[in-house]
């Protein structure tokens, strides 16, 4: 596809309510906890497909757009997806993380239960494709490379945690290592590899978070 420029759709804002908006988001994302302990209350169907519509207009590499994002709410594979995690988690807390990984853990109280993947009412598990296809003009199909697809696919997730948050609702980023159970248990193809898994929903009534302070712009910010 050869290179095609279009306007750009720009509104540029008053600079009162550009400091507004930016001081808005930067003080409800101080908000955001990771969260363990859901309510399996449902949540509005239509808040998970928007805020997954906001993920994907994320900037990817060559605009490949390398991403899939499965949205989990049956019990049953919920079950599945939870034990198969809570197996190698167990692997991983009772000899695979060293004692340095464990102590950086332990502030978080942490372990190999993994309740809220089956209590929290929806998952979204991410895929990210390591290559895709194209349909060529001849009706044949041709295997594509996909670039910057770790790069990609993280910029979308935090536009997707950012959107949930900002709609009322809590997540937990879980990285069971290793995570190729998923891609058999939701049956995605070959090119997908699973990137995280989001439990999402409402905080369950006395959920209670790690007492942790986050580094202050001051200590991530260098002006030069």
């Amino acid at each position: 596809m050869s290179y095609r420029p279009v306007p750009l759709p720009f509104e540029r804002l008053p600079e009162p309510e550009m400091r507004a908006r930016a001081r808005a988001y930067a003080d409800a994302m101080q908000r955001r906890r990771t969260v363990r302990d859901f309510s399996p209350e449902p949540i509005p169907e239509e808040v998970l497909v928007d805020a997954i519509r906001a993920a994907s207009s994320a900037p990817s590499g060559a605009h490949q757009q390398p991403w899939t994002f499965v949205v989990v709410s049956d019990a049953e594979l919920k079950r599945r997806i939870r034990a198969a995690a809570e197996q190698e988690e167990h692997k991983s807390y009772a000899g695979r993380m060293s004692d340095e990984w464990l102590a950086a853990l332990a502030p978080l109280g942490t372990d190999e239960h993994k309740p809220h993947l089956t209590v929290a009412p929806h998952l979204i598990v991410v895929f990210a494709q390591a290559w895709g296809w194209r349909d060529e003009p001849d009706g044949t199909r041709r295997r594509v490379k996909h670039y910057y697809v770790d790069e990609s696919v993280g910029i979308a997730v935090g536009m997707l945690l950012s959107a949930l948050h900002l709609a009322g609702l809590a997540t937990l980023t879980h990285t069971p290592s290793p995570m190729a159970f998923l891609r058999e248990v939701l049956g995605r193809p070959e090119n997908e590899r699973a990137y995280v898994v989001i439990p999402v929903g409402y905080p369950a009534d006395g959920a209670q978070v790690p007492d942790l302070r986050r580094k202050g712009v001051e200590d991530v910010m260098i002006r030069m």
